[in-house]
């Protein structure tokens, strides 16, 4: 079959649709799910959040998934090929759990340390963004598996993210937020997803930057989808470039889109365009009957993992009906249930879930290695790595080592099938003689937890976790299961569903004031052996669907519980429309004295060999659906940390967090890493890179600040009138930092190994090159570095430009290219890093193109944007 046959064929299968049929297929048929049309053979598609892990379709503890790095990590990185493979892992987990689209990757920049989903987005720059991000979706593709770029565009924090009008000049639009998205076309990807936000003026879901520059302009054949409940009405984003509005089945196209055709206010041609698009993502990722991926297309596809002509069904009633909840943001509503047959008391007990199989150990060891290679180890006097062999006695010291972030809170969020701590790790690498001892120090200052089984039993079964119960208005119950987790935010809805009930036998730990809490909007109760602690109408006062849907408001109250005498928690809420229905039961000892937890980690700090302290942020403080508002550590962690600092000299200080964090103390750190948001291995890849099992791999994606208000650009807050305006132009990041009076803490692309390298020479292109404007070849920069160290290492080769007396406004320098090279001890290596034109071209806004400006560039090249170390020139003609 020759690549023109498949497209004639989706022609004639478009010819068979009426318009009813068509307009049907534009509005998801569920919340994950497209519609199908048996007529033409076109099964389902199933979409699901990414990009750390494949949730899939259901929000359920018992359902668990491979977690991987956080974006940030991965970037941290700075390596392509890992992406890619991580992109392969991502699609074998979404064909394990029938998906056929990840919504993932977030190409959003890092603009402000100050953004709530850093975790989530890769880098402060449009280089290293789209060379990331492209790797991960080659690497989903090449499986038969959709990739989404999202957020289509400037959605680069999270405050009024649903209404905020970004202002942002067109030159840089051009050069710095949509570059990753056009390397992200360029790459292949399937999907592109719209914002909410409107960019000067224009709701994203109805942007002309949606037809242009996206598919005119860069060739984009696949589908514009709609963030989730983002379309907000009929014609305008029906008349622009967007293709699919999710979820479904209700929305403003439907019925009302099939009408605005019919009244001329939108062209049926518009809607044809949709609906051949669709087809064609159908035929990628196996949906199409007619029609399997062929060409080249198929080559790609792994064994095993390529996509099959998938049989044709008829919408199943249980992904189609209509939810009674509004919708989330890429994460979605929670749909209703399976409808089941009228219970007879009592309540019908859901059958056990059998659990979710576990990964494998090759998926373990990719895991481990990925997240070694995204860490970065910021400072080091020569402490590491530690000699297991010199430690006889070990500190470990913080919350975060025994508890520790391993993802970002929000849609994106999975159930990890297992999450490796700190303490686990350094545990399983030491020698069982070594003494290890924890001391958590001061509590964090979160919030009460969802109750789980080391707290709480299920009432009716004993064991361990809660029960859930579906009520009627009598209170009669209609179903009833038991969960593992207080955290329930898709309660399995029946007909006559009026009230979610969960409760458990818990038995408190220590004497004191217990916390409990249940979040959720509308009528809501709260008991304690009977003991009312909520009663009150909560009403839903946020649009957001993350709170709406993922982290709903909690209530909370307080009583005093005695030492191991057990109680029942009981929490209601009632069901009301457009309050979603996620609810949450949580509880929280009493508080502990901070002053002695601080004193006890100082005093095993003081007596150990060396400590191994790790900090971090909270849910509360690091989360999608808010901006942070400042970058200290919660809590007293900064105290702790010079507590312990003082009390042990050999101490490696390790940020668990997404994003930026001010570290006041970080220069008297003897080594200073970054973790992350690891994933499921992290233990074991810290304990790794302590021990000296492999080298820290990772080098800064974004520039880290000493204190907020030395960072250059920092507002996301909207204006009273509704406006964030992007004043700094092209100056984000290090750029920013470049012209700032301030020093940043650590430069863009600083990151230390166990080995040290000397910049020896740099060569590059002999004579003038031709401006490249449509070039496709990248120049060729070498650079020959030597190891000086005495082992064996990596290094991260990053190169820049510069274009000094320029007509145009520049930046001081922006990165232009980076590769890696790996070199024995003593041994020099040449890196041949390449430029690709791009990076020496501009947008003109009065001649709506791209130029280059002839003349000669400086190349510069280091180890960060901070430290260079060779400087070139590369004269353009």
């Amino acid at each position: 079959m020759t690549d023109a046959e498949p497209e004639q064929l989706l022609e004639r299968l478009l010819e068979k649709l009426d318009l009813t049929q068509k307009v049907a297929l534009l509005t998801g048929a569920t919340t994950w799910r497209t519609a199908p049309e048996p007529s033409i053979g076109l099964a389902e598609m199933t979409f699901s959040d990414g990009p750390a892990g494949v949730r899939g379709e259901e929000w359920d503890e018992r359902r668990t998934s491979v977690l991987l790095p956080s974006p940030t990590a991965l970037a941290a990185t700075w390596h392509p090929p890992l992406a890619t493979e991580l992109g392969a892992l991502l699609a074998a987990e979404a064909r394990r759990k029938g998906v056929d689209a990840v919504l993932a990757p977030t190409l959003n920049l890092h603009r402000s340390p100050l953004g709530g989903r850093h975790f989530e987005c890769f880098s402060e720059d449009p280089l290293l963004t789209g060379a990331i991000g492209a790797a991960l979706v080659r690497g989903l593709q090449d499986a038969g598996v959709a990739a989404t770029a999202k957020h289509f565009v400037a959605n680069d924090s999270e405050a009024d993210r649903l209404t905020v009008d970004v202002r942002v000049p067109e030159r840089v639009l051009r050069e710095v937020y949509l570059a990753p998205f056009e390397a992200a076309v360029e790459a292949g990807v399937w999907l592109v997803m719209s914002a909410y936000n409107r960019v000067n003026g224009t709701t994203m879901s109805a942007s002309p930057l949606l037809a242009d520059p996206l598919k005119q302009e860069w060739g984009f054949d696949g589908v514009a989808v709609s963030d989730w409940g983002a379309v907000r009405s009929t014609a305008g984003p029906a008349a622009a470039a967007l293709d699919l509005a999710m979820p479904g089945p209700e929305g403003p196209w439907g019925d009302a889109l099939a009408t605005a055709v019919r009244d001329g206010r939108v062209p049926e041609e518009a809607v044809d365009e949709k609906v051949r698009r669709l087809l064609r993502l159908a035929r990628r990722v196996g949906a199409l009957g007619a029609l399997r991926p062929t060409g080249g297309e198929a080559a790609h596809m792994a064994a095993g993992t390529a996509p099959v002509t998938r049989p044709v069904v008829a919408p199943n009633p249980a992904t189609t009906a209509p939810t009674a909840t509004a919708t989330t943001p890429d994460a979605a509503a929670p749909e209703a249930a399976p409808e089941a047959p009228a219970p007879e008391p009592p309540a019908p007990e859901a059958p056990a879930r059998p659990a979710t199989p576990g990964a494998h150990a090759p998926v373990r060891a990719l895991l481990r290695r990925a997240a070694s290679a995204g860490t970065v180890l910021l400072r080091n006097t020569g402490l590491l790595p530690l000699d297991p062999a010199g430690i006889r006695a070990l500190a470990v010291i913080g919350r975060h080592a025994a508890s520790p972030r391993a993802q970002g809170g929000g849609s994106a969020e999975v159930f990890p099938d297992r999450v490796v701590a700190p303490l686990d790790g350094i545990r399983s690498a030491l020698p069982a003689a070594t003494c290890i001892v924890h001391a958590p120090g001061p509590e964090l200052g979160a919030p009460p937890a969802p109750l789980d089984g080391t707290l709480a039993r299920d009432p009716l079964t004993g064991g361990p976790g809660v029960r859930l119960r579906v009520l009627d208005a009598a209170g009669r119950a209609l179903f009833s299961e038991h969960r593992l987790s207080g955290r329930i935010l898709e309660p399995h809805l029946v007909p006559g569903a009026r009230t979610v009930e969960l409760s458990a036998r818990c038995t408190p730990l220590r004497a004191g004031e217990w916390t409990f809490g249940v979040a959720g909007f509308g009528r809501m109760t709260l008991t304690v052996d009977g003991v009312p602690l909520v009663d009150g109408d909560f009403p839903r006062e946020t649009d957001d669907p993350s709170q709406v849907h993922v982290r709903p408001p909690r209530q909370q109250g307080r009583i005093a519980l005695a030492a191991g005498r057990p109680v029942t928690v009981v929490a209601r809420r009632e069901l009301a429309e457009d309050t979603g229905r996620a609810t949450v039961l949580s509880a929280a000892p009493p508080p502990a004295d901070d002053t002695a937890a601080l004193d006890a980690a100082v005093c095993a700090a003081r007596r150990a060999d060396a400590a191994v302290l790790v900090v971090g942020t909270t849910e509360e403080s690091e989360a999608e659906g808010r901006d942070r508002t400042g970058l200290d550590l919660p809590g007293r962690q900064d105290e702790l940390v010079r507590a312990v600092l003082e009390a042990q000299p050999r101490t490696v200080v390790c940020v668990n967090s997404g994003g930026p964090l001010a570290l006041p103390w970080h220069a008297a750190a003897p080594a200073l890493m970054l973790t992350w948001f690891p994933g499921g291995e992290g233990g074991h890849a810290l304990a790794d890179v302590l021990f000296g099992r492999v080298e820290p791999g990772g080098r800064l994606p974004t520039t880290w600040g000493t204190a907020l208000a030395d960072v250059p650009v920092h507002g996301t807050r909207p204006s009273p009138g509704g406006v964030l305006a992007y004043t700094e132009g092209l100056h984000i990041g290090h750029r920013a930092w470049l012209r700032s009076k301030a020093a940043p803490a650590y430069w863009f692309g600083h990151g230390l190994g166990y080995t040290t390298w000397a910049y020896e020479a740099l060569v590059t292109p002999d004579g003038p090159v031709a401006d490249g404007t449509q070039a496709r070849v990248p120049v060729r920069v070498r650079v020959r570095v030597r190891n000086t160290g005495r082992r064996a290492g990596r290094e991260v080769v990053q190169v820049y430009l510069a274009r000094h007396g320029s007509a145009v406004e520049r930046p001081v320098r922006w990165l232009a290219g980076f590769t890696e090279v790996t070199a024995a001890p003593g041994e020099a290596v040449t890196a041949e890093v390449p430029v690709p034109h791009r990076a020496l071209r501009h947008w003109s806004q009065e001649e709506q193109g791209w130029r280059v400006e002839p003349g000669t560039f400086t190349v510069l090249v280091g180890r960060s944007a901070g430290d260079i170390l060779l400087r070139g020139e590369l004269v353009v003609r």
